[in-house]
């Protein structure tokens, strides 16, 4: 066959970037394989396991042998659970018609930018923040639209700002608090003055709230406290720490929710029946209090790694508060991040993020560390790296 008449990838795949810290992964997985010990600070995976009593109740969930589709939107019981996570956290009232259980926190947002945007449409982002959100928006023949954000609003956009990137095809504003790259929260305030702006123009606000649980010095408040219009994704993956479950949830407007689900019954028809009876259990007392104890320790983590990063040159300039991130501008010790982040992979043997996965906005001159590894890994990734820099 010749050929000039096989079939060609879709046009949206030339502006889908690969995953770039995933590629840094696996070349740190491949050098792991020839014996060289790596430090991992690029990948936002907390390294505990999930917590026992998500596990046993999987496992007696998996013994009873009923393991069969459940609703598109989830187990009302879980729908229940987490309706009543929000009142007993955050004394907001919630119904459970409006909560999809998804695939993940992806598939959440990928069910809320379905019912959101037409071709063409075009939903404001953070510059920096995480690299898969504005390919959701492409591949859905949407247009991302990125607003560059710095220290001085703490990476967070600010009505202003939303004001000024709106255009007539605008459709909404997704921000994350607390943030990916950054860690930084958006105060009550201030989110609720970004609401007032968006619904002057018609438009939506949507609030990545992933991280909530890992804030430290402070407490977070979820975007629904603020008005019933909003749509707000979480997780399961972050502070319950359950990565490989793969679940999530969505909380929606109700007048989306029908379209929600019928969506959600064509792309997953159901998120996985194993993971969701797990995740009865991680609104237990006894599985938040291991959350907690693990919450102390990513606040110590950061606590040693702020302060060591500094005296090493590299700078923060708005201090993370939750998450377990620091973001930093490392542009005091290499013209370029990539390079930077290569030769400390490959001669220090530890890893991190350069900034070319979280956008446009200066990403040469910034880098992403991740305390998800223990205290000691980190104090040793803080002297491989000071060697590496002659300090």
């Amino acid at each position: 066959m010749s050929g000039d008449i096989l079939p060609r990838p879709a046009r949206r795949m030339n502006d889908i970037a690969p995953f770039h810290v995933m590629e840094l992964l696996t070349r740190a997985r491949q050098l792991e394989a020839q014996d060289r010990d790596i430090v991992h600070m690029e990948v936002g995976e907390p390294d505990f396991p999930t917590p026992p009593a998500v596990i046993e109740a999987a496992g007696a969930f998996i013994r009873g042998g009923r393991v069969f589709y459940t609703p598109a939107l989830g187990i009302p019981a879980l729908r229940e659970a987490i309706a009543r996570h929000y009142l007993v956290r955050y004394g907001v009232g919630v119904s459970p018609e409006r909560i999809a259980v998804t695939a993940g926190s992806s598939a959440a947002l990928l069910l809320a930018l379905g019912v959101l945007l037409d071709p063409g449409d075009e939903l404001l982002l953070a510059d920096p923040g995480y690299p898969c959100n504005r390919h959701f928006v492409r591949t859905l023949e949407g247009v991302p639209r990125a607003i560059p954000v710095g220290p001085e609003s703490g990476y967070q956009p600010t009505a202003e700002q939303t004001a000024r990137h709106w255009t007539p095809r605008g459709k909404g504003l997704l921000v994350a608090s607390p943030s990916n790259p950054t860690g930084t929260l958006i105060e009550p305030a201030a989110l609720a003055t970004l609401h007032e702006c968006l619904a002057a123009r018609g438009g939506t606000l949507l609030v990545d709230e992933i991280y909530h649980g890992l804030t430290y010095d402070c407490s977070a408040q979820t975007a629904l406290a603020l008005s019933d219009d909003i749509f707000v994704i979480n997780s399961f993956s972050k502070y319950f720490g359950m990565t490989g479950w793969r679940l999530g949830w969505l909380v929606a407007p109700q007048r989306f929710v029908r379209d929600i689900e019928k969506l959600a019954q064509n792309l997953f028809i159901s998120p996985s029946a194993p993971a969701q009876h797990a995740a009865l259990a991680a609104f237990t007392p006894e599985t938040l209090a291991v959350l907690e104890e693990r919450r102390d320790e990513f606040r110590a983590r950061r606590d040693f790694l702020l302060p060591a990063l500094r005296r090493l040159g590299f700078g923060i300039a708005a201090e993370p508060r939750g998450a377990f991130y620091l973001y930093a501008d490392s542009s005091g010790l290499a013209q370029d991040s990539q390079t930077l982040a290569m030769a400390l992979l490959e001669e220090a043997g530890v890893a991190i993020t350069p900034g070319l996965d979280f956008g446009d906005n200066a990403p040469q001159r910034h880098v992403r560390f991740a305390y998800t590894v223990a205290l000691e890994k980190l104090q040793e990734g803080v002297a491989r790296i000071a060697r590496h820099l002659g300090k």
